[in-house]
């Protein structure tokens, strides 16, 4: 646990740092969030956060790989290197989104490339641990896999709307995932703790909570679409390579019902983001318009819209992320009734929390969303 918790603090201190590195390079390259009628932020604020956390994931993994102890996650480097070089090409088309607002035909291309890398060098589904193992054609688990990721570069990119929204959610909810990974890791093997799924989950939270300081609300720069894609795209690789970690014949008793739903996780990570996304499609569709022609009808908007404040609204949309990912993550450890019981309150107190009398004045800042 040490080591991975020592690889989310580099991460961290390296995004932290370079953020204001990635602020200069926005202001000197124009890429700059200016004031829209859909928007609410009062202030042009520049967009290039992606690039901190992109650097922080790239030291993580290279100071991870002079760590005896994570040796085995090293001894294939093709999966480091899809999901390394892929992160590199979706932090590469974010930045020209950021700089020149590219259209969405050439986004998703760019996104499909990303994805289609990742499953080339191996990160690919093969298998679903549900119920026993799923086999299917390798054309078909491509096809799966490059979807799922592309939907989950997407839903983070819907859902980053508010200051520190994004950034915070996924770490929250990768700290849930983060425990889940080890403690697979744990049941599954008895004498190697290694574990490529838990080191990237440790990184994808590291360079979070490195990039939060600068974000929180008023945030004095975005992540933009080169950290927003970076984010999902991280967090459905973690996803795709837990499905090849668990070996369902060596998986002890107590860990058997987590273990064969390895998707159930970052469902409930994303399920913020995954449900914005599907609302904005129904109803950008249902109004003739293109499934990416932006509004402010988002999540977040709507919290808006019922008098909670920019922090309050942020908060509660945290709260929602902790409750259903660390209750799906509570069953490695504790009996379902337990998780179910403390889940049930738990989303009851989201729920006051979010039409209770806890609300006053609208905020005035909030960053665009697609």
């Amino acid at each position: 646990m040490r080591v991975y918790l020592l690889v989310m603090a580099i991460a961290a201190a390296v995004a932290y740092l370079a953020t204001p590195v990635a602020r200069w390079c926005a202001l000197r390259w124009g890429a700059i969030t200016a004031v829209r009628d859909r928007d609410v932020h009062a202030i042009p604020t520049p967009r290039l956060g992606g690039l901190a956390m992109f650097a922080g994931l790239l030291v993580a993994f290279v100071m991870a790989s002079q760590i005896t102890f994570l040796d085995g996650v090293f001894d294939n480097s093709r999966p480091i290197v899809g999901i390394v070089g892929g992160a590199g090409l979706v932090v590469a088309l974010g930045v020209a989104d950021d700089i020149w607002d590219l259209d969405w035909l050439t986004k998703l291309m760019g996104q499909v490339l990303a994805a289609g890398f990742l499953a080339w060098q191996g990160v690919l589904l093969y298998q679903l641990p549900i119920g026993g193992v799923l086999v299917s054609s390798p054309r078909t688990w491509i096809f799966v896999t490059v979807v799922s990721v592309v939907v989950a570069m997407n839903a983070v990119n819907f859902v980053d709307g508010l200051d520190g929204l994004a950034a915070g959610v996924i770490a929250i909810g990768g700290a849930a995932f983060f425990l889940y990974t080890y403690l697979l890791t744990r049941g599954t093997s008895s004498e190697d703790y290694s574990s490529l799924a838990a080191l990237i989950v440790a990184v994808l939270v590291g360079i979070c909570l490195g990039f939060l300081p600068h974000n929180v609300y008023p945030a004095r720069i975005f992540m933009g679409d080169s950290g927003s894609m970076l984010l999902g795209f991280v967090m459905a690789a973690g996803a795709i390579v837990v499905t090849g970690q668990i070996d369902p014949a060596a998986v002890v008793e107590r860990v058997q019902f987590p273990a064969y739903m390895p998707i159930l996780l970052p469902v409930a990570v994303l399920v913020l983001p995954l449900l914005d996304m599907t609302l904005a499609i129904v109803r950008r569709i249902g109004s003739g318009k293109s499934p990416f022609h932006p509004d402010r009808m988002h999540l977040h908007h709507r919290l808006l819209a019922l008098g909670h404040s920019h922090r309050r609204a942020v908060g509660i949309m945290y709260v929602w992320t902790a409750v259903l990912a660390f209750g799906v993550a509570g069953l490695a450890v504790f009996s379902t009734t337990t998780v179910l019981v403390v889940t049930g309150a738990g989303m009851l107190a989201a729920v006051a929390l979010t039409l209770g009398p806890l609300r006053g004045r609208t905020p005035t800042s909030v960053e665009a969303t697609p």
